[in-house]
């Protein structure tokens, strides 16, 4: 069948879905193209699933760092449960999304989609063509070329694990690996993270990544660093990693080995059929409008493209805002990143925002870097928990925060904080004004700038 429409559009998640309604709304004729379930990955295979897990570990956390004061008694992660309870929230997503697009007007298609021509795109025996093409195909594990790389589960797999292994190791140590395994270990599995680089989630502070690594042993974790992943082999039921470190062969066993060394752009599309140009890392390469730089009819979003913003979905809704407006008003509105605060969902969680201190040290304003570590703060104490420390950048002839990095059980929540003054230039002043309520996490903001003070 051939079929023609304003805009075609490949990939249903965040960026994909909202660029196909807003240009459905204003009248163009749309097709959208999934070739997995509708829905994208952030909602079925990635953040919201993750949290929903992560909270029985958080919980679980909590249970073990007050026994003795004041709560008592056994407890553990029923998995089984846990795994139910995550499909209530994902189970109905691709039947929803794609009733969605249809009440709208959408055409919705299944398959692996491919560039047939520059206009052009080819769904099994259907060739569409579309006078607007966007790209919006999110990420897929990164493909290493490792002897047994074939045996690694992906972060798909793992959040549809039906049976907890008893012990699991993950290859590298970024987002993924980190996150799961703190899961992992809080609902009683053995687990091992083997990283090539001297400390893990390479993206925070140091000095929060160092107490947090020193947690995640405290729980159980074995970590072992500087050791780079060199194959994977399957001998009956168990697996047996292959590293290496100081030059000297490692080996380590276990029941499940999962892929976290990274992720890279899913652009199996026949981008060249196209005339869509990638970048270095792998994305299209856009201008600052996200169109292709090689076909201006083809724009791309989210992970798919190649900008200077991380992988995170904020980034997506972004970049989609952007491709809607320039679609339907012309090439007037280019792209902006303003300070991305990201968070990684370990036991604390990590977060960060802004200048780092290396950067601050190459900056060419005046800076001031002030850290503390803080577990002996009400907010922390009052739940024992073990591990908990900030550190701001702050402009020191200003009184502004130009970098914040916080680690502990409320990260995800101030570092919003943090990022909006960084976004607004706010004064020290300007923030205290803001802060009311004691005793809350909120409230800690003012402490932290008495510190820099």
């Amino acid at each position: 069948m051939k079929k023609n429409f304003d805009l075609i559009v490949i990939g249903t998640g965040t960026a994909g879905s909202s660029t196909a309604q807003a240009c459905k709304k204003a009248g163009w004729t749309v097709a959208i193209v999934e070739s997995r379930t509708y829905g994208g990955t952030c909602s079925q295979r990635g953040c919201d699933p993750k949290k929903v897990l992560v909270g029985a570990a958080e919980w679980m956390d909590w249970k073990y760092r007050m026994e003795g004061k004041g709560l008592s008694g056994n407890a553990r992660i029923d998995w089984k449960e846990l795994m139910a309870f995550k499909k209530t929230f994902t189970e109905p997503i691709p039947e929803n999304a794609e009733k969605n697009f249809k009440e709208l007007g959408i055409d919705c298609y299944h398959g692996h989609a491919k560039f047939h021509s520059k206009t052009q795109i080819r769904i099994g025996e259907d060739v569409l063509t579309g006078k607007k093409i966007v790209i919006a195909t999110g990420a897929q594990p990164v493909k290493l070329g490792l002897k047994g790389e074939e045996l690694m589960i992906h972060s798909d797999d793992f959040l549809d694990l039906e049976v907890l292994p008893k012990k699991i190791l993950f290859a590298g140590g970024g987002y993924i690996s980190m996150e799961f395994a703190h899961l992992a270990a809080r609902a009683g599995a053995e687990v091992e993270v083997i990283h090539g680089g001297e400390r893990p989630l390479e993206q925070f502070d140091p000095d929060l990544v160092e107490l947090l690594v020193k947690r995640s042993e405290q729980i159980g974790i074995k970590m072992h660093l500087n050791t780079r992943v060199e194959s994977v082999e399957k001998n009956g039921s168990t697996f047996t990693v292959t590293g290496k470190k100081d030059d000297k062969k490692q080996t380590f066993t276990g029941d499940l080995v999962v892929h976290g060394l990274g992720r890279a752009p899913a652009l199996d599309i026949d981008p060249a059929k196209g005339n869509v140009d990638l970048g270095k890392k792998g994305g299209v390469h856009v201008n600052e409008y996200l169109r292709s730089v090689s076909n201006p009819d083809v724009y791309a979003a989210g992970d798919a493209a190649e900008t200077s913003a991380p992988p995170l979905t904020p980034i997506s809704s972004r970049d989609s805002d952007a491709v809607i407006r320039n679609l339907l008003h012309g090439n007037n509105t280019p792209i902006e990143y303003p300070v991305v605060p990201s968070v990684a969902f370990t036991v604390p969680k990590i977060g960060s925002v802004g200048l780092t201190e290396e950067e601050a040290r190459k900056s060419t304003q005046k800076t001031k870097v002030t850290y503390r570590e803080i577990s002996d703060w009400f907010t922390f104490k009052r739940t024992n928990e073990q591990a908990a420390a900030f550190k701001l950048i702050t402009n020191a002839e200003k009184g502004t925060v130009l970098g914040a990095h916080i680690l502990g059980g409320n990260a995800d929540d101030l570092i919003n904080h943090f990022s909006t003054a960084i976004r607004l230039e706010l004064t020290f002043e300007d923030m205290k004004k803001t802060i009311f309520a004691y005793p809350t996490a909120a409230s800690d903001i003012g402490s932290m700038l008495n510190e820099v003070d």
